[in-house]
């Protein structure tokens, strides 16, 4: 398959799942969760979701949890929603990646505070 197509597949799964999750009612995936990336091999056999909670990554193991017990539901709308031959199959995987981003956010901002502090008189 051309990567283009492929690319293309990925994004689309990728926007399908976020309108999917919020369709979604097991608690544990309620919250401040986004999908941070999504893999596809290329045969669309599978699909790894990598999940991420602003709360850290012991919210964003939680929210896994609750989007396994999920996935056939969330692979049935997925099927419903694309016109893809085959619906891959779904594996998440929690990451920490908005933590590490609000992280190196907030030591940005204050090497910024230093800076001004240094150059007022």
């Amino acid at each position: 398959m051309p990567s283009h197509r492929m690319g293309r597949i990925t994004e689309d799964v990728k926007r399908e799942l976020t309108a999917i999750l919020r369709k979604v009612k097991d608690p544990r995936v309620q919250g401040l969760i986004s999908i941070v990336g999504v893999d596809v091999t290329s045969d669309l056999s599978y699909c790894t979701v990598y999940i991420s909670a602003m709360e850290g990554m012991d919210r964003a193991k939680e929210a896994v949890k609750g989007l396994k017990s999920a996935s056939g539901f969330i692979r049935h709308e997925l099927g419903e929603r694309l016109p893809l031959r085959k619906v891959p199959q779904l594996l998440f995987r929690p990451t920490d990646s908005i933590e590490r981003g609000a992280n190196i956010e907030r030591i940005l901002n204050d090497l910024k505070e230093e800076q001004r502090g240094e150059d007022a008189p």
